[in-house]
């Protein structure tokens, strides 16, 4: 924290990561430099038991997508916790999480370009266990050609995917192609299936959700059925955070128990959110009214309130550097007075973020707001991915908002 540099003849303290405390011990409010992201740690392993729990009740392993924190030491208590593995996006996240102790990652993104394909063919001769998803002949061929070169065997899943959607195969016939193209390449096993049920929509997106659930399910049978997998208990999975529950509800059925390895990927289930993935939580609820508990919010930015230039108008020193903005702006949810520490905290009603610039957010506020330049305020988020990659670290806090641990970002 303290170590110097030589600067023109005079030692000088080394700049400070942002969001890093002055001190240790620190607590938030008095000991870092706002602004500031934490994560409260009962709520995180509140959240982590929960999904974990909910996963092993469905009969399905989880493999928490691990893009939206990169956060190794987040990884590992989800790990500890009972995850099957880690769900990655890209090469290099996998070459990241996989240098931190991370033994099993699946992959759920074709793997494109040679240099790439190093990345993970050095991860799996290092013992990694490994698999990525394919949706063409082109992409197989290249696959087999390099990791024939290698001399290691690729696992592969077939990714099933929707009309209008991302990536994947949009029906049956192109499903048959791409597993006979795997079966003509030595280097490759085709183990499952995999697809993503996040963009679907329409009139009654449930009944879609649904419907492709079953579409996954039917797909890894039939393959299956017809010989070319080469896993006794083939993979079939998809779930991000919003219709985890209907992804469940088609993989818990008796013969897949059996035959078969579920596997469920909810990344943002970890912290949680205030607004777009609370608001899925309270559908789930509703689709689900057995379900015991619920996830909670574990994810805030703190920052000051750095100017009051007129009537109802609050200017917070952070912007789109600092916090993520889409699909809504920042939620402000409590304020700390000038030189407060944590019980002095009070909620806000009737503050609204109307803009948000590089390191500006400007917040509408009552007229009678309760309210100085210098105050704290803490915004949650909609959708906690763009906020994690803002940060290259972030503080776990108690509810005293005393800095428990730095978590160290990998983007």
């Amino acid at each position: 924290m303290t170590d110097t540099v030589e600067v023109v003849g005079r030692a000088r303290p080394r700049p400070l990561e942002k969001g890093a405390p002055l001190a240790s011990p620190a607590n938030l409010l008095a000991d870092v430099p706002l602004p500031a992201a934490a994560i409260f740690e009962a709520p995180l392993m509140h959240n982590i038991a929960w999904m974990q729990r909910f996963a092993e009740a469905h009969g399905a392993k989880l493999a928490p997508h691990g893009k939206t924190t990169m956060a190794t030491k987040m990884f590992k208590r989800q790990i500890d916790a009972g995850a099957w593995g880690i769900t990655l996006a890209t090469a290099v996240q996998t070459a990241a999480a996989h240098a931190h102790g991370i033994e099993r990652v699946l992959m759920v993104n074709q793997l494109v370009g040679r240099a790439n394909m190093v990345l993970v063919a050095d991860a799996i001769a290092a013992g990694l266990e490994y698999y990525c998803v394919v949706d063409s002949v082109a992409n197989v061929r290249a696959l087999g050609e390099f990791f024939a070169d290698r001399n290691l065997t690729l696992n592969v899943l077939i990714e099933l995917g929707i009309e209008g959607g991302r990536c994947g195969c949009r029906n049956a016939v192109q499903v048959e192609t791409l597993a006979t193209a795997i079966g003509e390449q030595p280097a490759l096993a085709l183990v499952g299936i995999e697809g993503y049920e996040g963009l679907i929509g329409g009139d009654d997106e449930i009944a879609a959700v649904r419907a492709y659930g079953e579409r996954l399910v039917d797909t890894v049978k039939m393959l299956r059925a017809s010989g070319v997998l080469q896993r006794q208990a083939p993979i079939v999975t998809a779930s991000g955070s919003k219709w985890f529950d209907l992804i469940a509800e088609a993989f818990d059925n008796a013969e897949l128990r059996e035959y078969y390895t579920p596997v469920l990927r909810p990344g943002c289930y970890v912290v949680h959110d205030h607004k777009l993935y609370a608001g899925a939580m309270e559908d789930i609820k509703a689709r689900q009214p057995g379900l015991e508990g619920e996830l909670q919010p574990a994810l805030e930015v703190f920052a000051h309130v750095q100017s009051l230039p007129e009537p109802g108008l609050a200017i917070v020193a952070l912007g789109k550097r600092d916090i993520g903005h889409e699909p809504d702006l920042p939620i402000p949810l409590r304020r700390y007075p000038v030189d407060g520490d944590a019980s002095t905290a009070t909620l806000l009603s009737g503050w609204r973020s109307f803009h948000i610039m590089d390191q500006h957010l400007f917040i509408e506020i009552p007229g009678d707001a309760d309210v100085a330049v210098g105050d704290v305020i803490a915004l949650g988020t909609s959708h906690p991915c763009l906020t994690f990659d803002k940060w290259r670290n972030l503080l776990l806090v108690d509810d005293d908002l005393a800095v428990r641990a730095i978590i160290e970002t990998s983007f």
